[in-house]
């Protein structure tokens, strides 16, 4: 069995990919960085990201890993 995911999810990393299709890749550690950039999720204080909802980017961020996977075929 694996695991459901909410639609927001889904809806928010597939978004991402299709407009930053460069930006992201097999490399969760990559596409969380990425993730906290391009949406609000994180906050930057003096040039360091600071996480402010970490469970969400983290569950978007590994949503985008598996469905780049997935679309690459590996």
């Amino acid at each position: 069995m694996g695991n459901i995911r909410q639609t927001y999810i889904k809806r928010v990393a597939i978004e991402l990919i299709r407009h930053y299709p460069d930006s992201f890749g097999g490399d969760f550690a990559q596409n969380k960085k990425k993730v906290l950039e391009l949406t609000d999720l994180g906050v930057s204080v003096d040039g360091k990201m600071t996480v402010v909802y970490k469970k969400l980017a983290n569950r978007i961020a590994g949503y985008a890993t598996r469905y780049m996977k997935r679309k690459r075929g590996t």
